[in-house]
């Protein structure tokens, strides 16, 4: 009967031969080795590493998910693959297996990795990599609102009305400066206006309509 070491290097050697030429496989070193799915752009491929142990293959290899490579590969996409694999082992004791467990995620691909996003998120950013928010200010909420009314006394809303008509309007000549008055505070007597300087600065005479 063949030892676990014997087994290894017959397995070894016919991984290389079936292998010879394919990208996708590695040999890391006597013990490890690596098989590649999916195309390299694509948000769904992976890369799935076995390592002997010393008693493979009386025992499963080591399956290791959490390569550099399999960086944007979802933790739930991983735990499911590696569980697939678990079980295609447990199945083989005793053999060489690790042909066997490249191949059947060969055909359980697209299923394994359904859940599995065709891209990466795209997250909206700002110029120094904060997502933008849309915070609403209460202040320049309430600077929006209109400004209060200014509230009159019954006094001063008195003197208003005097000083418009029944429309609001205020009266015709309300801002009429009295010209006797001024001249007679700001000159001498001698400077004092003549009836008709007065007349002319008062405007036009109002003649009364002809019955």
């Amino acid at each position: 009967m063949s030892t676990p070491l014997e087994q290894q290097t017959d397995e070894r050697e016919a991984l290389q031969s079936i292998y010879e030429g394919d990208t996708n496989f590695k040999e890391v070193n006597s013990t490890t080795f690596q098989y590649k799915y999916g195309e390299e752009d694509n948000y769904k491929t992976f890369l799935v590493e076995l390592q002997w142990g010393e008693n493979y293959p009386d025992e499963p290899p080591t399956i290791n998910m959490n390569t550099f490579y399999n960086r944007n590969l979802l933790p739930a996409v991983k735990e499911e693959i590696q569980a697939a694999l678990n079980t295609e082992a447990t199945q083989w004791l005793g053999c060489g297996m690790t042909y066997t467990l490249f191949e059947c995620l060969k055909d359980n691909l697209e299923q394994l990795t359904a859940a599995q996003p065709d891209s990466a998120p795209t997250i909206k950013a700002v110029d120094d990599g904060v997502v933008a928010l849309k915070i609403s200010d209460p202040d320049a909420e309430a600077g929006k609102k209109e400004p209060k009314k200014e509230h009159l006394t019954k006094a001063q809303k008195r003197r208003q009305w005097e000083r418009t008509d029944h429309k609001g309007d205020r009266a015709r000549g309300w801002d009429w400066v009295d010209i006797v008055k001024h001249l007679s505070q700001t000159g001498s007597k001698d400077d004092a206006p003549t009836a008709a300087e007065i007349a002319a600065a008062a405007g036009p005479a109002l003649h009364p309509l002809n019955n």
